[in-house]
């Protein structure tokens, strides 16, 4: 592989590559190999790919994807899911709970989503420690913190506490937004990474008083970010929230579904199908759960779902992984199913961990079960249960599945943060909220993938009218979005 060759695998991905990088590169044995390694590496997918970029690569910093993006013809035959390495919880739990899980987990957290928005390219630079930035004020500086505090003044005014990673009580300053800036209206939750550029004002005794913000830096995805057309054939489908054991399961648009799937899987490619948690309704999830099931025990809940997954052709493959309702850690991220759950599945079916990441035919496909919408939708007054999508946006742009933590959604302190959305996803698919949705957001097809449940009590009384029976699908090769609906 020439330099030139080089070159072009960067620039199919509308990436730059300096001198000093192209000479790194060109040094390794197998070129080739190591430039798609590399490019496949930068999970923030940054314009400008530097020297120090590849060194951190060789360095083990940045998080590895195993298939690169070089697109070539698929076939049935030789289709295959693959875990995108690092991002199933499953096997990989080490936390125990206490006080040194969740620094390593924050300080993870934080050392990630700042890598990121320092390769921002209108970042333009590296931040300071804010603790040196308080006392810089002829000049603006780059500070990134956690958001650990957010209060309006009476002037309508917003005035964030953020902290860094410094260690001590001056590695944290207020940073003030101005009700006349363009980013009064953004949306900041506790627990996020958020970078800003500014400098600090002063108090008449000469010391440092709070960071003037002059522009806001969120993790996001980049400018550059968009679907690539492949050669591939292949189609996915999406069926979230099905609910097995529930009397309010939808039984008859189920076997519709699949009777659909059967007269149509092969002329149409669907070739996987992907199902984002709540696959039975489980036991003791809420009071008064009992007179709602027609399936009072949990194994025979996931025996009932295997029967009905056998149905479905077995050139599909399919993916299962647990949400809220399954018999699995409430805590999130959760490991696939226990093994005692499992016994009647077939071979194509894949039990995963909740997040996870699937590499599909070239294509990354970020799936999570949702229940953090829960803890989005009570702390941003913008944000409802009624467009879950505009939700799973300010995920996309704080680059974070469950930012907010201490609320519904239940984080156990792994040493890595498995819900950071280190690698910009293709597909982001999610579920929980029973409705669905779709939107393409800076290149990624996100979808929220309706149930196959209907209307419950508990949905009765808080007014909430569930969309089901649809199911989604995407076009691995031209992204296109389309859906069956079943009634």
């Amino acid at each position: 592989m020439d330099k030139s060759e080089i070159l072009s695998a960067a620039a199919r991905r509308n990436m730059f590559l300096s001198p000093d990088a192209v000479e790194i590169i060109m040094s390794n044995s197998d070129p080739a190999a190591f430039v798609n390694t590399v490019l496949s590496s930068l999970a923030n997918n940054p314009m400008f790919v530097t020297k120090d970029d590849v060194i951190r690569c060789l360095e083990g910093e940045m998080k590895i994807v195993e298939s690169p993006k070089t697109f070539a013809p698929h076939n049935k035959a030789n289709s295959e899911i693959k875990v995108v390495e690092g991002t199933d919880v499953t096997g990989n739990s080490t936390c125990v709970g206490d006080i040194d899980d969740f620094f390593r987990y924050f300080q993870d957290r934080y050392k990630t989503l700042k890598r990121i928005i320092e390769h921002r390219s209108d970042f333009d630079g590296y931040a300071i420690k804010i603790k040196e930035a308080m006392n810089i004020t002829d000049r603006e500086t780059r500070i990134i913190g956690i958001i650990t505090d957010k209060k309006f003044t009476a002037n309508g005014h917003l005035m964030l506490t953020v902290e860094d990673d410094g260690g001590d009580r001056d590695s944290q300053c207020k940073v003030f937004i101005s009700k006349d800036s363009e980013y009064i209206n953004s949306v900041f939750v506790f627990d996020e990474v958020v970078g800003f550029l500014g400098k600090p004002s002063k108090r008449e005794n000469g010391r440092s008083g709070m960071f003037i913000a002059s522009k806001v830096f969120k993790p996001s995805v980049p400018r550059n970010h968009r679907w690539i057309p492949s050669d591939s054939d292949s189609t996915v489908a999406f069926l979230s929230d099905i609910h097995i054991g529930s009397y309010t399961f939808l039984e008859k648009r189920w076997e519709k579904m699949v009777q659909w799937l059967k007269e149509n899987c092969e002329k149409k490619q669907i070739n996987y199908i992907i199902m984002p948690g709540d696959v039975v309704d489980g036991i003791g999830i809420f009071p008064g759960q009992e007179e709602e099931l027609v399936i009072s025990n949990i194994y025979e809940q996931y025996e009932k779902l295997a029967e009905y997954l056998k149905e479905i052709p077995d050139s599909i493959k399919m993916v299962v992984h647990p949400g809220n309702h399954d018999a699995c850690r409430p805590a999130e991220p959760q490991p696939a199913l226990n093994n005692i759950f499992i016994k009647s599945f077939d071979s194509n079916v894949m039990m995963l961990g909740n997040p996870v990441y699937l590499d599909i035919e070239d294509r990354k496909i970020l799936t999570y079960h949702g229940r953090s919408i829960d803890d989005w939708v009570s702390g941003v007054q913008q944000l409802t249960y009624d467009d879950p999508l505009a939700v799973m946006k300010e995920m996309i742009n704080s680059r974070h599945l469950a930012p907010i933590y201490g609320q519904k959604t239940a984080l156990a302190p792994e040493k890595k943060d498995f819900m950071a959305i280190g690698i910009v996803p293709d597909i982001f698919v999610s579920g929980h909220v029973h409705g669905y949705g779709y939107m393409e957001y800076a290149g990624i097809k996100m979808i929220n993938a309706s149930t196959w449940q209907n209307q419950t009590e508990y949905q009765k009384m808080h007014n909430f009218n569930p969309k089901p029976g649809i199911m989604p699908m995407v076009h691995l090769g031209t992204g296109a979005v389309t859906k069956e609906v079943f009634e």
